[in-house]
């Protein structure tokens, strides 16, 4: 089979192409996730979301919900969660017709991460990314165009991440991410990494702008599960009277992050809200893909 259809969708401009594979009849190589993400020889993407049902799943989907998100880094990696990824997955789901989710409801996806509910509000969807905890220890962070060796704090949320914060916008403006930062020591499964400033905040509401550099996919105009990361590690920072609601500006949009009053260095339950929208419907012809990663 050579012709594949699929849709692209994209959470604050954190675009993936969507592979709807609902029995689970795709060999889906990391070359093909390759070749459809180049963006000069493919369809472009900062990753795949394969469209499966649990029971005709890989092995390290969880029990329970009927729908799973497969999401591959635009490298053909296998990542563990993805926040914009989780929330466009969602929308494709709804227009499609295979779930229904009215205002204020939820729907429960299987991740490699464990099971995440992803509820409606408005005109938003928003997911809960369950439990979250800040690592112990400093990795020094190297990014090109700032000092070498600047302080990052570690922070998971069911996929990796180290958040380093800059002294004001030009800083961040003018830092290099066209290459991955280099960590010391270096995460065993590696890291996004997140350059953030904290701005005042208004009405009570936390504010970051942020950058991000992700792993197998490079620089991003938005990272979801790396928005929920730089604000843990902001209140961390913060230590008391942090607020616990917060807008993140990425290069993409803005997103809404909620974190449960009172934990600072681990929790249960962490919300990341934004919009999803599904852009085009596309048929492949996989046999003119000529990405050189799709000959792996």
């Amino acid at each position: 089979m050579t012709a594949l259809r699929v849709s692209k969708g994209h959470g604050t401009e954190n675009d993936f192409v969507l592979l709807p594979d609902l029995d689970g009849e795709l060999d889906l190589t990391p070359g093909l996730v390759a070749a459809l993400c180049d963006r000069r020889a493919g369809l472009g993407g900062d990753g795949v979301i394969r469209v499966v049902r649990t029971a005709a799943a890989p092995g390290d989907a969880p029990a329970g919900p009927e729908w799973f998100m497969d999401y591959r880094n635009a490298d053909g990696s296998l990542a563990e969660m993805c926040g914009n990824g989780i929330r466009v997955f969602v929308a494709y789901l709804r227009r499609e017709g295979l779930v229904s989710l009215a205002d204020g409801a939820s729907l429960a996806v299987g991740t490699r991460a464990g099971v995440k509910q992803v509820r409606r509000d408005g005109d938003l969807l928003a997911a809960d990314l369950g439990p979250w905890s800040v690592t112990d220890g400093t990795t020094s962070v190297a990014v090109p165009g700032e000092p070498a060796g600047l302080p990052g704090l570690g922070v998971d949320v069911g996929n990796p991440h180290v958040v380093v914060a800059l002294p004001d916008t030009d800083a961040l403006a003018a830092a290099d991410l066209t290459r991955a930062p280099a960590l010391h020591p270096v995460p065993p499964a590696g890291a996004n990494v997140e350059l953030i400033v904290p701005m005042p905040p208004a009405d009570g509401v936390g504010h970051l702008v942020m950058r991000v550099h992700e792993r197998g996919s490079g620089e991003t105009r938005s990272c979801g599960t790396g928005a929920v990361a730089a604000v843990i590690a902001a209140r961390a920072w913060a230590v008391e009277g942090a607020p616990d609601e917060w807008r993140v500006d990425v290069p993409g949009g803005r997103l809404r992050v909620r974190v449960e009053p009172g934990a600072v260095r681990s929790g249960a339950h962490v919300e990341l809200a934004g919009p999803a929208v599904i852009v085009a419907d596309a048929v492949v012809d996989t046999a003119g893909l000529s990405s050189p990663a799709a000959a792996r």
